[in-house]
Parts: structure tokens; sequence; C-alpha cells
């Protein structure tokens, strides 16, 4: 199971939160944490698709059963409490259960939150028909209150597209090397993509932000498709000095 870190913005604050990815139709096992002391024990799962809101998964109070949410079931999930751990597992994935999970302990003074994103890593012969490009591959330099566009395109010269929307993702890689930030979440909508003349199905997406002083780095378009993860080639924004 392969571990990537993002940068999530939930609840107006930065958390970091695993992406891990899974084989379609293997098991995938979600862990939180819970904190020391706990008194209620009260522990709730959530899933969250890309641009969705949360819905239950289950509950689990102390040594009561799991009280399961209306689209979700024991015969799927598996929920396993213990003094140091909560741990979920989805015995069979499939490709529907692409995306957030929180682990959510409600308690009255200090609630907590704990994400996961899992990647359902489907077909990899049916990705080779895309291509991801980003430009353009460098930008600025900008100043401080300037607009930066960033453009990515996903390109297929096949009709053999995969159902449903695409996921796409945009990151952030500092100059110092630090975790990239996850800095905006799209779908797309069907006035994104057009047929162009050369026979290829193109997906276009922008991302546009007010520069500041701090937004120096090279940006990232991922896209999610048929349970794979593509990667543009990035666009390097530079930011200069307000003389």
């Amino acid at each position: 199971m392969i571990v990537l870190w993002i940068s999530l913005l939930f609840h107006q604050a930065y958390t970091l939160v695993p992406v891990k990815t899974v084989q379609l139709g293997e098991p995938a096992n979600l862990t939180c944490v819970l904190p020391k002391g706990l008194s209620s024990r009260k522990v709730y799962w959530y899933k969250q698709s890309l641009g969705g809101a949360l819905k239950l998964i289950v509950t689990l109070y102390k040594n009561a059963a799991p009280e399961y949410g209306p689209e979700f079931s024991s015969l799927r999930f598996h929920l396993h409490n213990d003094n140091s751990f909560s741990n979920l597992t989805i015995l069979t994935t499939a490709q529907e259960d692409e995306g957030i999970y929180h682990c959510g302990i409600l308690e009255w003074i200090n609630p907590q939150w704990n994400g996961t994103y899992l990647l359902v890593k489907g077909n990899s012969q049916r990705t080779s028909n895309y291509t991801v490009v980003q430009w353009p591959t460098a930008f600025g330099p900008a100043r401080p209150g300037d607009t930066a566009t960033f453009n990515c395109s996903v390109l297929s010269d096949s009709d053999n597209l995969c159902p449903g929307y695409f996921n796409v993702l945009w990151f952030r890689a500092g100059s110092d090397k630090s975790h990239p930030n996850m800095v905006s979440t799209d779908r797309n909508r069907h006035n994104d993509c057009e047929s162009r003349f050369d026979s290829q199905n193109r997906c276009v997406y922008r991302f546009s932000k007010n520069v500041s002083s701090s937004d120096a780095g090279t940006y990232y378009c991922a896209v999610a498709a048929c349970g794979e993860m593509l990667f543009g080639n990035g666009t390097t924004l530079e930011v200069g000095m307000i003389l």
C-alpha cells in the first residue's frame, strides 16, 4: 500500500492527510489513533467524495454494536476499536469507495478529526489512453496581488473513456522541499470537455489564485481517472518583489 502525504483544508485548518492506494477488489484498512484518556469512546467514521458532503459510515460507542449509516453495512465494512486505535476495514474495495475517510472523536471539550484519502487502483491499461498536460511551464515573476492562472488538459485518443467524472486536485510543492499542499479540488463539468478536430477528446481545467509572497513553488495538476492518479508536468510560479 502506497502512502503519500498531502495537505487538506478541513474545518478551516490544515492537517496532514495520508493518501493510501489499494488495488481494486482488495481490502483497505484505515486506522485512526485515539487520544489517551478518551472519556466518551464514541467514534464516528465518515466518507466524503471530492466535492461531496460527509456521509456517516458507522458509529461505535464503547462495547455496543456498531451502528451503520443508511448507505453502508457490515457486509462490506468492519469496525473495531481498542484502547489506542479505531480500525475501519473495507472488506472488498469498489471504485466508488475512493474518497476521503474521516474519523471523528466528538467530545464536548476537544473534538478531533483525522482524514485519509483512499485511492482505488483499477485497470491500469485503460489509463494509457490518457495524457495530462499543463501550461504554461513557468509563470512570472508575479508580484503579490497579481492573478496567476494554471491550466491543465486531460487528453484521450480513445472512445473507451471511463464512466463518471474526473476528480482533479491541485498541489503546490514549495521551494523549501516541504510536503506538497493540496490547494484546490475540482470535478469536471460538461462544458469543460470538448471534441477536437484532431479526433482527441480533451477536458480542460483551470485554477486561478491571487498571488502572495509565500506562493512561490511548482503547481501540479493531479487527475484521478479509472483508478489511477495521473500527474501533469507542473507549472513553476516565481514571485518577485514589489518595488
